[in-house]
Parts: structure tokens; sequence; C-alpha cells
């Protein structure tokens, strides 16, 4: 298994690593700028040393006895002078400096290797220009300076950023404690508890968190409610259509005569007809009744002809209509071009279930008409019957599931007009349901905004 970095670990990393980081360039920058300044400040000795030398050999030179000055101290080896006459007679040097000359220039600050010794030399002469002076310092005196200074920088880091890590682990777990307040109170709910979570005391870093997780629960709800509807009233409206299968089954096996018989598994059949429209409708419900979604994604959606649609799915129900005596018409414009975005495949069942809706219960011998028409900025898909019509009181609740008007004598499972609510609404569409202009019949109408 994946092992899963924990959030306490990586802000103590990103904080010691962003301490460390500042820590590491504070101590470059301070140890150029140290290494630049004491530079300066030992050059400044050297011509100083220098100035003096000269001026104390213009004196007294003539006086001396030794051509070598003896070492008086330890760190004597680490600087060095030589006094040229005329540039060629070495008159007088320390004990460390070689036979040949410290510098080759004459005048000013220069570096020099001399038998593998690196060395930082001021170069002058007297006023006279009889004396040459070079005074040189070891620049292995100055690299040990400045490894001085950089270890003096870097060596509180060594000893703080423990101390900082322990300190910095227990101020994160100490601020990390309302998030596992929160994990531990998810956890010790039970299942079915979809109760909101309390953000009254949430720091505003996590009220998002919990913000959004209560927006969950309340969509698991209304999900899980709206899957324990569903499964109960689709196990009670399966069971009227079973029942009566088998119900004309007992009669058809008990049948006295051959009439009886044939009427009974007649029967039967189309019970057996009934109850698999009820299921492809479920499963169409099923299918279109979502909580992922309020709306479709635009990246799923295509321009869908109105018409197009209409035409197919009117010659797909034209054959079970003429079995009944209804007609089926299509009236759209010649010029209106009902292009609209949306899922062409639930358009069709949107469609269709309104014309077997209007088929279901309009009676033999009248038309069933599919109306496509432009309404300022939408495209009107409508389809009307003549049959008994809803009265007004009833027409928004035969859009809740399973619920058919009292008196209706069609048979149907109350679904229809549930998938096509469902249908338009995920299509951001607008359903009316509508009396017809002459007679009876209703009219029901879906607009798409285009």
């Amino acid at each position: 298994m994946r092992h899963r970095a924990s959030l306490k670990q990586r802000l103590l990393a990103l904080i010691l690593g962003v301490i460390a980081l500042v820590w590491l360039g504070a101590t470059a920058f301070t140890y150029l700028d140290a290494r630049e300044e004491f530079d300066e400040v030992l050059d400044a000795h050297l011509a100083q040393a220098a100035a003096l030398l000269l001026v104390q050999t213009t004196h007294d030179l003539d006086e001396l006895e030794t051509e070598q000055v003896p070492m008086l101290h330890k760190y004597s080896r680490r600087v060095a002078f030589q006094v040229w006459e005329e540039g060629k007679r070495l008159v007088l040097h320390s004990a460390n400096a070689p036979q040949q000359p410290l510098a080759e220039i004459e005048n000013g600050f220069s570096d020099r290797t001399l038998e593998g010794k690196r060395w930082r030399v001021f170069s002058s002469r007297d006023e006279s220009g009889t004396y040459l002076i070079h005074v040189a310092e070891s620049a292995d005196v100055r690299d040990e300076l400045a490894a001085d200074i950089a270890g003096n920088l870097l060596r509180p880091l060594l000893f703080s950023l423990p101390l900082l890590a322990i300190l910095l682990w227990v101020a994160v777990a100490r601020g990390l404690q309302p998030l596992a307040a929160l994990a531990r109170e998810v956890e010790r709910r039970e299942p079915e508890n979809l109760a909101a979570l309390d953000t009254s005391a949430a720091p505003r870093e996590v009220l998002p968190l919990i913000e959004r997780l209560n927006r969950l629960f309340a969509r698991i709800a209304v999900s899980l409610q709206k899957e324990r509807s569903f499964t109960a009233d689709a196990a009670h409206e399966l069971r009227t259509p079973i029942a009566a299968i088998k119900a004309q089954t007992q009669v058809a096996r008990m049948a006295a005569s051959e009439a009886e018989r044939i009427h009974a598994l007649d029967n039967a059949l189309l019970g057996c007809d009934r109850a698999s429209r009820l299921i492809t409708q479920l499963l169409t419900l099923a299918q279109v009744d979502t909580p992922r979604v309020d709306t479709l994604d635009r990246s799923v959606m295509e321009a869908c002809q109105l018409k197009d649609i209409a035409a197919e799915t009117i010659a797909d129900l034209a054959p079970s209509a003429l079995e009944k005596g209804v007609q089926l018409e299509l009236l759209a414009a010649a010029e209106t071009d009902a292009t609209v975005p949306g899922n062409p495949e639930l358009l069709r069942v949107l469609l269709r279930n309104l014309l077997d809706n209007a088929i279901l219960h309009t009676p033999g011998g009248t038309t069933v008409q599919v109306n496509i028409s432009r309404e300022q900025k939408m495209f009107c898909l409508s389809v009307s019957d003549n049959g008994p019509g809803i009265p007004e009181a009833e027409r928004s609740k035969v859009l809740d599931r399973f619920y058919r008007p009292l008196g209706t004598q069609a048979s149907g499972s109350g679904l229809g007009l549930s998938i096509v609510k469902r249908i338009a609404e995920v299509h951001n569409a607008t359903l009316q349901i509508l009396p017809v202009s002459k007679g009876s019949g209703l009219t029901v109408k879906v607009c798409f905004r285009f």
C-alpha cells in the first residue's frame, strides 16, 4: 500500500526547509560581505606595515648588521617582508620570506604564488626611489579567517534546527487539533447519521471543508431518501401487474373452455406488456434521476435538431398509434431551424414518453399533434391530444412519481411525466401543462433556451 504523507510532516519539512534556505542564504551573504570587509582591513594593515617599514628602513637600514629579521612570534611566519635596494639587492627580509621578489610590481596590491605558497602582497618605494619594500601575508590566514566566520555562522544552525523541529512539531500538532477532532467526529458517526457537522468552533481554514462535507451529507441524504422512495414505490407498482399476471394464468389454467383460456392468456400478455413498460420507465428514470448534476455538463451536449428527433420518434411510435386508431401529426415551419444544445437520446426519451401518454389517454379516431415553434429566445416542443385532460388543481401533482389522477381509465404507472420533468430539468428547460385551445384534451409544452 502506498505510504501517505503526513500533513504535520509536510508542514514541518516545508518550514524547516524554508528556514534552512533563508539561513544559508543569509550566511552566504554575510560570509561574502565579511570576506570583502576583512580583506580590505587586512590590506590596510599590509599598507600600514609597509609604510612603517619604509619610514624605519630609510633611517636605520645602514645601521643594521643583519640581513634576516628573526621570528619573534609563532604567527610571524604568516607575514613576510623584503627590502630591495635599487630593485636588485635584497638588503633585508623576514626569516620566512623567499629569496626571489614577493611581487612583480613596484606599487600597490598583488597576489603571488611562490614555492607553492600563496601570498597577498603590498609593494611600495621610498621617496628617493632607492628602496623597494614588499610586505606580504599568507593567503592561508585569510582562508582560515573566512572558514572561521562561516563556521560561526553555520554552527548555530546545527543546534537550532533540531530544537526548532521539536518546537514546530508541537506547534503544528496543536494547530491541527481541529482537523484531528473533525476526523474523530466523522469516524465515530454511524453510516445513517447524515446530520450537518458543527461549524461553530471551526477555524477559518477548516470551515470550507466542513461546509462542503455538510453539503455532501445533505445531497447524500436526499439521494438516499429518493432511492428509498423509488424502491418502495417501484415494488408497490410492480406488485399490481405481477399479481394480475398470476391471476390470469391461474384463470387460464382452470379455464373450462378454450375461449376462456385464450381470453385469460391475452390478459396475462397485457399484464406482461404493462410490467415491461413499467420496468423500462423505472430504468429510464433511474438513469436520468441522478443527484450528481442539476444540469447537463456542456462538454457532453451537442446540437440537437428538434424536427429530426420528432420525426424519428413519431415514425417509431406510428405503428402502435395506428393500432389504436390514433394519427400522429408533426407541425413545424419549414424555415424553423429548431436546434438546441442537449443530449439527443434523452430528448428522444422525453418525446416518446409524451407521445406514449397522449396515445394512451386519447380516444381512437383522433389526432395527436407534435408542434415545434419559436417563442422569443426559446424553441418549444409541445404534444397535444384530445383526451380527457387533467384538472388544473392536479396538473402539478401528475409530475410526481407514480401519481395518477382519480378517475383515470387508461392503464399506466404514473412515471411518464416524471421522466419528462427530470429530462427537462437537466436540460434547463421549462415544462408547462396546459389545456388545448378548443374542446377537451391536454398540451404538454417543453421550452429550450438556445
